[in-house]
């Protein structure tokens, strides 16, 4: 288990690896803003020690991969999902099992559109289609209060910003049957604020564009699927998970009872025994 600065797709990326590389090779794609440290390293031992060689990076724009100027984004959705690609290769890895949480989750649907010869099968927790379709999303107006706040916000006051991170994971786990473990999350943003190039720049993720010609395209998905979502989730509806496993041919929905849109410590050995059994 040790970082790794990489080339991918023409942009340096930092990523970790965990467990035996001869293992079959699982891909973790984070939510938007949010840097691999967010894929909380228990979780990823735990994946490895159940078989796989589980890697997680930084997306453009967050950790310790390239950032750019906020509010200044030179990346579309196909480079993010390019860079899915990108990674594989520095690995060496031809093919890979893909999980993604969130917008990560829209990610991988867009690598087995574009890719489909390097996905084995695919994880899609908490997130929609990503065309346009019948399943609302819910808007969250306390969340995007929050988020207006990172205008305001001095980013040079590590105490002020872990703050406000932490806040604002409350808000995405508020409704869900889980008591929020703020010393957890306290503890993932802090090594978030301090291992970052430059953490305002994770806000570009709202700025993404392009990939209108995978617009409802999820029936054409031949990849084995399983979805994963919490009926609490205050940020990405449940609806919008059984609209993923009903327009991906042959999907498996898996439910979360009472889950927001987190990845709680308490849900993990559900979905680690999911995710081994269908990788």
């Amino acid at each position: 288990m040790s970082e790794k600065m990489v080339q991918a797709n023409g942009v340096e990326l930092c990523t970790e690896s965990f467990g035996n590389p001869n293992n079959p090779t699982l891909l973790l794609n984070a939510g938007a803003t949010l840097s691999m440290v967010w894929w909380h390293r228990d979780f990823c031992r735990k994946l490895a020690e159940a078989g796989r060689y589980v890697i997680r990076y930084d997306y453009r724009d967050t950790g310790r991969s390239i950032t750019y100027e906020p509010d200044q984004i030179h990346y579309s959705w196909d480079d993010l999902t390019d860079d899915v690609i990108g990674v594989l290769d520095a690995y060496e890895v031809d093919r890979a099992h893909l999980f993604g949480w969130s917008m990560g989750g829209m990610i991988t649907q867009l690598v087995a559109l574009k890719y489909p010869e390097r996905a084995i099968t695919i994880t899609i927790m908490s997130s929609k289609p990503f065309a346009p379709t019948d399943a609302p999303s819910v808007e969250n107006e306390e969340f995007l209060s929050h988020f207006a706040k990172a205008a305001m916000l001095d980013w040079t006051n590590e105490t002020a910003v872990i703050d406000y991170t932490v806040e604002g994971w409350r808000f995405t786990s508020a409704g869900s049957k889980h008591p929020f473990d703020e010393i957890s999350i306290r503890e993932l943003a802090t090594e978030d604020v301090k291992r970052a190039n430059n953490l305002p720049s994770a806000n570009n993720h709202a700025l993404l564009s392009g990939g209108d010609r995978y617009s409802n395209r999820l029936g054409e998905i031949n990849i084995p699927t399983l979805v994963i979502h919490g009926t609490a989730d205050p940020m990405v509806n449940y609806q919008n998970g059984v609209t993923l496993a009903k327009e991906i041919p042959d999907a498996t929905l898996l439910t979360l009872e009472g889950t927001a849109h987190e990845l709680h410590r308490n849900d993990w050995d559900t979905i680690i025994d999911a995710v081994i059994k269908h990788t």
